[in-house]
Order: C-alpha cells, then structure tokens, then sequence
C-alpha cells in the first residue's frame, strides 16, 4: 500500500526545511510545503497565525466525517536543533535502513505518515469517522501558543492519535508522566566575606538547603522525580552572595501525585534567617495516565497491528508529548510514529524498515475507529 521510496522522499523534504522553534520564518516555509502536499486531497486547510514569536499552526479536517466527534492527530514540526544543524553535523542521508536528518524521529516521519495515510484513506473513500490532522509549531517549548488549540480540539474528539515516534524497538506509548517547571529565588543579604562574613546571609547556602529539600522529594516507587537543573548565585568570591536562583523539573505519573508534590515544593520554607525564598510554577504538561477507555483503543489499535503482521506493545515513558493535554479528555495513543534512536542528537535517525507497517497502523485506525 505504501511506497519506501515515495514515504522517505516526502520526509526528506519536510527534513531538509529546517525548522528550530526560535525559526518562525522557517516553520511557516515548512507550513507552506505540507499544505501544498495536500492539494487534490478531499480535505479542507486552515491556517493559524503564529504568536508570540512562534510558527503558524495547521488545521487539516477531512471533508468526510466533521458532524460528529472524530479523530484528531496531533503532529508537531518544530525542532531543538539549530539552524545550520542539517549542513554541519546530520546532513540527510540514508545508510542501511537509517535514514538520517534533524528532526527526522522528533517527529517529521511521524507527521508525515499521518499526512499518507489520510492520504490513503481518502482514497478509498474516507473511514467512519472524520480526521483532524493538527500541525503545531511549539511543541519543543511547552507548547504555549498551541496548547489551548489542543485542548479545544481535544475536548472534541473520539479519539485522539500522536504521531510522536515509537520507543523501545517500536513500542507504542500508553502513558506519559506529568511534567512540572518551577523557579526558584533566593534573596539573602551582601557582605564582605572576610572582613564581615557574619554580617551577611548567604543565599547560596539557602539554596544549597533547598536543593537536598527537592531532591529529597524524589520516589523511586511512585516514579516522581524532581530534578535541580539550573542553578547561579553570588557576584564575586569574596561578597557573601545575596541572591541565588534555580530551575526545577518534576515529573510525577499521576494527578494525586502532582497535587501532593506540587503543594510540597510550593510550601517549602527558608532555613536561614535572614533570607527570603520564593518558588513559583506548577504543573506544565498532565499526567497522561491510561484510562479505561485509552485501554480500549490500545486494544482496538494491538488487533490492527496484528492484521498487518507485527506485535504492537505499550510502554509509559517519562517524556511528556501534546498527548499530556488531550488524555483527561479523550482516549489517546502515542508514539504511532516510526522507530529510530537518537532523538535531539547529532544521530537522530529512524529506521526505515518500520515506515510502511506504522503508516499502514495509523490508516487502519482511521479506517476501522467507530
């Protein structure tokens, strides 16, 4: 059903458009290409201005199928890597059965598998439910111009496809853990630190207290994890510093757990006299956690996969996706991408061999999901 060499020249293209999420410019160049791919298809375009510094997003709906709730995909285009990234270090190249290019696993194959197989479905004539392809262009940063485009589509739909790529030797993912981002500021007091240490009130001291607090939240048994990653404070060597900072990250695999971690980081008190913290932030991406409902899909999408001829297996993984926003409303699978390795690498790669089962996975969806 579906040509190797037409799937990767397709996904060539969209690779060879750079497009780092800072590139508003060139993630609309990319915009341009896939509109242009659907000329002729039975499907309707509608395009988003970006804001805030970021690309448009893009609207695909089948003509078939839009009175009733459907399926959406979600797809995003932007990339980490940076301009230039595709000449210097991961020119697109094709060795054995890896194809190689920025981006090309994170997740242009993916969107691009998605993009032939609407194409495939509308040539026989459309499925039972109609398709919403949604094309988004800030997805690397949180998604904060497309989010509520998400949700609003999420809150639609029937069901909900992520064209993220598989994990683990094609394993598609069924859940994803919540995703928190938090700040940290430390406000002390500046001294000389020889001739008057103990007038001062160091803030990096207090930030070192609030560090081994944080990663004291960590539980492996419950799968939460807080992570310090970011940290500066102080001007000189010889000053007592009197400001300190931190960037935090959380992840926690359901809701109970992010209400409970979250209060705990939010509360947390100074151990010094003398200084003032203040923590800000919350929960990012939530919890994606399996619903009854996600576990029938699953099911329905293990059983179209075994028609094709290849076991389909779930995992959780701790990387959030768009997905985050779509579970609390809509039953939604993931990584229905192809397989590779090396995401956000200078070897981001993906193996060609899984390209025509796993866009003939995500046709089989839209044309047997009722």
């Amino acid at each position: 059903m579906f040509s190797i060499p037409i799937l990767l020249d397709q996904i060539r293209r969209w690779v060879e458009i750079e497009t780092p999420t800072e590139r508003p410019d060139q993630l609309n160049r990319l915009m341009d290409e896939v509109m242009a791919d659907h000329a002729g298809l039975p499907v309707s375009l509608e395009r988003i201005t970006g804001s805030e510094g970021c690309g448009d997003h893009l609207v695909v709906r089948s003509n078939w199928g839009q009175s009733e709730p459907g399926i959406l995909v979600l797809s995003h285009l932007d990339t980490v890597h940076p301009m230039g990234f595709i000449q210097n270090r991961l020119p697109f190249r094709v060795e054995g059965n890896s194809a190689f290019g920025p981006g090309i696993y994170d997740m242009k194959a993916g969107a691009s598998l998605a993009h032939n197989a609407l194409r495939a479905t509308a040539q026989v004539g459309g499925g039972p439910l109609g398709i919403t392809h949604l094309y988004v262009s800030d997805e690397e940063i949180g998604s904060p111009t497309s989010r509520p485009l998400i949700e609003q589509f999420g809150k639609k739909a029937k069901y909900v496809l992520v064209t993220e790529p598989a994990r683990d030797g094609g394993k598609i993912v069924t859940a994803r853990k919540g995703i928190g981002c938090f700040e940290v500021e430390i406000h002390g007091k500046a001294s000389h630190a020889g001739a008057k240490p103990l007038e001062g009130r160091s803030a990096v001291r207090e930030l070192g207290h609030v560090i081994l607090a944080l990663e004291g939240l960590c539980d492996e048994k419950r799968g939460i994890t807080v992570t310090v990653g970011v940290v500066s404070g102080g001007t000189k060597r010889n000053v007592i510093p009197d400001f300190a900072q931190a960037q935090v990250d959380l992840r926690v695999p359901d809701a109970a757990a992010a209400q409970d971690v979250c209060t705990r980081i939010l509360g947390l008190q100074p151990k010094t006299d003398g200084v003032t913290l203040t923590i800000t932030g919350g929960i990012n991406r939530p919890p994606f956690e399996q619903s009854p409902a996600a576990k029938l899909l699953f099911d329905h999408a293990h059983a179209v996969a075994a028609d094709i001829g290849f076991v389909l297996e779930g995992v959780s993984t701790g990387g959030g996706s768009d997905g985050n926003f779509t579970a609390p409303y809509a039953p939604t699978l993931d990584g229905l991408g192809p397989d590779g390795l090396g995401a956000h690498t200078d070897h981001e790669q993906i193996f060609i061999d899984t390209l025509a089962p796993r866009a003939a996975l995500m046709a089989g969806l839209f044309q047997t999901l009722r």
